[in-house]
């Protein structure tokens, strides 16, 4: 893990710390990101994932008398049949949706081994995202948190409303590191959560990138909450080394002010830790079959825009999109 301790917030130092910068440059790279409905078929979101996301769809508008050029594809035969003339459904694409981003900047996310600390992918994973949103027309909205507060950014459809998420991650980000009096709060998630909540009651794309360290049964429930009304995704950032620690080496866990030097090359302590860390990421990839929800597993060790197309599935047209989600069709029978 790269020494960070010396180092003031705002420093250039790639893997450790981003800028503003660095997430305005991954803007083109969002493009080749995917969030909407329609996945490949051997994308995590394939199934009944895929069948489960409401993505941008067709509100229904009226039924009305068919008309010379009208699609037949668009007839009711119910209807038809019951008035005995030919009647057509006409529908209106909905205009937008909104997608809030969740993002976590805690002192827990403050660890890498490879790459980058879990934090900077966890801010590279939110750049792609509010670009890939707001390059397709959505509204874009975001509850940014460390441990000693919360930033909250109303959705809108605009670039300012990017750059407004995007400058509260870097916020986050650049403060931290050890020494500089940030006490590590586990429950900071679940507040960030409650706010997420608040912000989506419904028909809204809720993405939680963090490494849901201190995720308990109150987190599993908001989860669940949210996820009966709206699209959620659980980006699960994780370092390698924090499930699989060498059979040699000490390490040195901190919760801001205290430190404890472990030598993990002992083992019952690598067990311990190893297994404490399985645990916690256990919990929540079953939320994938309990809540019905796509969990993602994030690697900080790996290019963050590579695991994201690898994962949710490019635009590519060797893929194809189909046509679009319709969430009006089972209700109007």
């Amino acid at each position: 893990m790269p020494e960070t301790s010396a180092k003031l917030p705002g420093a250039k130092l790639p893997g450790v710390y981003v800028d503003l910068d660095d997430l305005i440059a991954l803007e083109y790279r969002g493009r080749k990101v995917s969030f909407l409905p329609r996945q490949p078929v051997h994308s995590l979101l394939s199934g009944r994932f895929a069948s489960r996301m409401r993505g941008r769809g067709l509100n229904f508008e009226e039924i009305r008398d068919y008309r010379a050029g009208d699609d037949v594809r668009s007839i009711d035969w119910k209807v038809t049949a019951r008035l005995r003339k030919p009647h057509i459904r006409v529908f209106n694409e909905e205009r937008d949706r909104q997608t809030i981003l969740v993002v976590d900047q805690r002192l827990s996310m403050f660890f890498g081994s490879r790459r980058a600390m879990k934090s900077v992918t966890a801010a590279e994973a939110a750049a792609i995202g509010a670009w890939r949103v707001l390059g397709v027309g959505d509204r874009i909205g975001g509850v940014v948190f460390g441990d000693q507060g919360i930033t909250e950014v109303t959705a809108r459809r605009s670039r300012a409303t990017v750059l407004q998420i995007l400058a509260a991650v870097v916020a986050q980000n650049q403060a931290l590191g050890v020494g500089r009096g940030l006490v590590s709060a586990p429950a900071m998630l679940n507040a960030a959560l409650d706010r997420a909540r608040r912000r989506a009651p419904h028909d809204a794309a809720v993405i939680i990138i963090s490494d849901f360290d201190g995720a308990d049964e109150t987190t599993r429930g908001m989860v669940a909450d949210m996820a009966r009304h709206n699209d959620v995704i659980a980006v699960l950032v994780h370092d390698p080394l924090q499930s699989d620690l060498p059979s040699s080496a000490t390490m040195t866990v901190t919760d801001g002010e205290l430190q404890i030097r472990l030598d993990v090359g002992r083992d019952s302590v690598r067990e311990n830790l190893s297994r404490a860390t399985q645990d916690r990421l256990k919990g929540i990839f079953d939320w994938s079959h309990e809540l019905g929800i796509p969990v993602l597993p994030l690697s900080a060790a790996e290019d963050t825009a590579a695991q994201l197309r690898r994962l949710l599935g490019g635009l590519s047209a060797r893929h194809g999109g189909g046509t679009r989600h319709n969430r009006t069709e089972a209700a109007l029978g």
